[in-house]
């Protein structure tokens, strides 16, 4: 009696969507993918899908393995590498256009809304006019401006359209001061809070405003209590880590006139203590917070809604490379946190770079999808950054690049250094930030701020 042999089931159980929340994975979804990419270069080929489909899903099994949730973008960009390292150049240049195709039309069908998806439509297409007007939507249109020795106009116009922003969020919160307490500055890794509640704190001061801050950065729990995953690597990103509970209770406190005394964490010990810094708020004074985790319900569950301004901040940033292709708001980050970790947290590049799969987790799961509970959105993308950032980090690509090109455990930060590296190898470096302004966002990753963060 003949037995028939059955397809082993995928380790990968469930996946990201956009909006944050998980569906269970389908290999078949993949199939119909490229079967369409196919099927638009004129070669309709579904056995030649389904033989890709089975070696991207080899690829996310050996790169996520069990525990963890691949997004559905990450799903993309594997598709694209797998296409690519089997010889099939047009098909993948197709998939990617049908991919491309596939976010137009999201886009044209949330046009008239603010946020839909968990994607600011209406902010995209302003931040993209901005930078047409200003010759900065390219990488060829920065580097003619670099040519022309123009480049610090563009940096003191950037810091001047960031600076109105935040100045038209402090206006807002002015508006409804009888009923605020507590203003949230939320946004994803590296997005620029600390600078940017440093500002909205300053505006807020100028017009009599009595502010305090508080660090919730100190409220980690110990590193040890941290999840690890197979290579090691602590999970700073979950808000899980965070302790909630000591948060709430604080807040609360804080509100009705008490006195607290908050943690201290030490990130190269990777240890908190108890009970080390003292505050209060009084009846007249705003409290300020700046977290990743700002507009995740629990972080502050305990505070009334109407005594809650959330500010959720991101880097917009639509700057094309020579490709066409736009830059992603999270490579932009990548790149700022690099440099950050490297200062102040005591982690080399090359960590940052393995680390930031739980970082895109992290903010699918726990951050984006509370967009929409933002009662202001600012654009932190700053167009002159770039070259900057590329004459800093850019030796740090190259080597991932090689460093990772043939391990499978590895293809995610491949992937990220390999469109990162394409993205930033026709544009100029610029060495000299002595154009950029000491109280600049930017000060906060590169360093030479008159701030203390």
């Amino acid at each position: 009696m003949l037995r028939m042999k059955t397809k082993p089931a995928c380790p990968i159980k469930r996946i990201v969507k956009r909006d944050g929340g998980t569906v269970a994975y389908d290999r078949e979804r993949i199939v119909n993918a490229i079967y369409k990419a196919t099927v638009a270069i004129g070669q309709p080929d579904r056995k030649l899908a389904a033989a890709m489909a089975a070696k991207v899903e080899a690829a996310l099994v050996n790169t996520y393995g069990a525990e963890q949730m691949p997004s559905v973008e990450d799903i993309q960009d594997v598709v694209e590498r797998v296409l690519m390292e089997n010889g099939l150049a047009k098909l993948a240049r197709d998939y990617i256009i049908y991919r491309h195709q596939r976010a137009m039309l999201r886009a044209a069908r949330a046009y008239t809304f603010e946020i839909t998806d968990n994607i600011p439509y209406k902010k995209i297409y302003e931040v993209l006019r901005w930078n047409m007007d200003h010759g900065c939507d390219s990488v060829t249109g920065i580097n003619k401006i670099i040519a022309h020795g123009d480049f610090p106009e563009l940096v003191h116009a950037s810091d001047r359209r960031y600076d109105e922003e935040v100045k038209s969020a402090a206006a807002l919160i002015m508006e409804r001061i009888e009923h605020v307490r507590i203003v949230i500055i939320a946004g994803p890794s590296s997005s620029g809070k600390t600078t940017t509640t440093i500002k909205i704190g300053e505006q807020l001061a100028k017009i009599g405003a009595a502010l305090k801050a508080i660090n919730i950065d100190h409220y980690f729990f110990d590193l040890e209590q941290h999840p690890k995953d197979e290579f090691g690597d602590y999970d700073y990103e979950t808000p899980q880590a965070l302790d909630l509970k000591l948060i709430n209770e604080h807040l609360v406190q804080l509100l009705e006139g008490k006195t607290i005394k908050t943690p201290h964490y030490d990130f190269k010990a990777g240890k908190r203590t108890l009970d080390v810094h003292e505050l209060s708020l009084a009846k007249n004074e705003i409290l300020l917070i700046d977290s990743l985790h700002g507009l995740y319900g629990p972080m502050t569950e305990s505070i009334p809604s109407e005594s809650k301004f959330k500010l959720y901040i991101e880097t917009l940033g639509q700057v094309r490379g020579v490709d066409g292709n736009f830059m992603r708001w999270a490579d932009n980050r990548l790149l700022r946190r690099m440099i950050r970790d490297k200062h102040q947290r005591n982690l080399q590049p090359m960590e940052t770079l393995t680390h930031w799969h739980y970082v895109r987790k992290s903010e699918l799961r726990h951050i984006i999808p509370y967009i929409n509970n933002a009662d202001f959105i600012v654009n932190s993308a700053l167009p002159y950054e770039l070259p900057i950032l590329k004459d800093r980090l850019f030796r740090y690509i190259m080597l991932a690049r090689k460093k990772f090109a043939d391990n499978p455990k590895r293809l995610d930060a491949y992937i990220r250094a390999n469109r990162v590296h394409a993205f930033l190898r026709p544009l100029k470096p610029v060495k000299d930030d002595s154009c950029v302004s000491r109280d600049s966002l930017l000060r906060e990753f590169i360093g030479g701020s008159i701030y203390n963060y």
